[in-house]
């Protein structure tokens, strides 16, 4: 019998009923971890095969890119998605999730990935990851996640223009689909273009500063753009780069206020062009009115006038320590009960009533007075 077919056989016996009925309660991956964290029958992990600092001149907060091996359970991404990282912070003895995109071009099935990283002072996870991740350490995976993707290959041709928008560490899941664009064989065949719009703090700031210039200076098509310090996004400037940006195919990825932006120049007659693809790293917000009526933690016995921030916003002022991940809605560790009330989903707007309900506390406001059992 060949490797391949043993190792496929070995899985779905690890991944049968009769196993699980046995690994109970604690599952069959647990063993297997004890054995070799690299061995997984559903789970996916992954280990941490380099850390590489991107930016060591910059003031800023720092970046890295960490490369890692996943198990053997990894069903490979498409280019743009993003993945949760669950990491046992040594100080707390919590296990903490966070989504981070995914930097390398597309992959395979157990195919090496890269995270490319920010250390945000708020964030224990990417403060972990790039201060104190090692080669050999083992992070707990997702599989990958998003929409924020190119389905077409590079020799489609149905896209002649191509354009990228980015700000800060929002250049993370473009840089991932032009890679994969430029590995697969994109060369601007028929007059296909790509123009890569990307805005950093500084010079020394620039994530992927020296791939992107190789890119720049290589026959292939693509135009790069670097605007960094002062520069604001216009729809002046991008008119002047793009005529036509309205029409064209545009990938959009960075902070709230440049999103903002973005959206109001792909904006006519209050419709926004479909060809406008987006990525929050915080949720943009829909104007919600005043806010008016309580918020009460029902089981911390807490509460206060509704500030119109999100009920983990809110918890949180009250010195609550509700359990959270992305804070953007994606992956679902901040789920609670409402009990009472109506509540408004900003990332959409859509309000409900609904008693004994689940609800995302991180993107979710009150809509008068609301209870929830926190």
């Amino acid at each position: 019998m060949s490797t391949t077919l043993a190792n496929a056989v070995g899985g779905r016996m690890l991944r049968s009923r009769v196993v699980a009925a046995l690994a109970s309660p604690h599952g069959v991956d647990r063993y297997l971890e004890l054995v070799n964290p690299m061995w997984a029958a559903e789970e996916v992990r992954a280990r941490v095969v380099a850390v590489r600092r991107e930016n060591a001149d910059s003031d800023g907060a720092p970046v890295a890119t960490l490369t890692l091996q996943p198990t053997s359970t990894w069903r490979g991404h498409r280019a743009g998605q993003y993945v949760q990282v669950g990491v046992d912070l040594p100080d707390s003895g919590k296990r903490m999730t966070r989504c981070f995109s995914i930097s390398s071009a597309s992959s395979l099935p157990g195919e090496q990935i890269t995270l490319t990283i920010r250390a945000h002072d708020e964030g224990q996870v990417s403060k972990y990851l790039v201060g104190r991740a090692r080669p050999g350490q083992m992070v707990h995976l997702s599989q990958a996640e998003g929409d924020f993707t190119l389905h077409e290959s590079a020799a489609t041709p149905t896209n002649n223009h191509l354009l990228f928008i980015t700000g800060g560490s929002g250049i993370t899941p473009a840089m991932s689909i032009l890679r994969t664009l430029l590995r697969d064989g994109y060369d601007g065949r028929a007059g296909r273009k790509v123009t890569f719009l990307h805005y950093a703090r500084s010079a020394e700031d620039q994530i992927f500063a020296a791939e992107l210039a190789e890119i720049a200076e290589a026959d292939n098509d693509v135009t790069v753009h670097l605007r960094h310090g002062d520069h604001v996004f216009s729809d002046f400037e991008l008119r002047r780069l793009v005529p036509d940006f309205r029409d064209t195919d545009t990938w959009a990825c960075g902070p709230a206020g440049l999103m903002e932006l973005v959206h109001a120049a792909y904006t006519t007659d209050d419709v926004l062009s479909a060809r406008l693809r987006t990525e929050f790293f915080k949720p943009p917000r829909i104007a919600t009115g005043a806010a008016e009526g309580e918020v009460s933690f029902d089981r911390s016995g807490t509460g206060a006038a509704n500030s119109g921030a999100t009920l983990l916003e809110q918890a949180e002022a009250l010195g609550l320590k509700p359990e959270f991940g992305c804070r953007m809605g994606i992956c679902f560790s901040c789920t609670s009960r409402k009990t009472e009330g109506t509540v408004r989903n900003v990332l959409t707007g859509a309000e409900s009533s609904l008693p004994d309900e689940d609800i995302q506390i991180c993107v979710t406001t009150p809509v008068g007075d609301c209870a929830v059992d926190l």
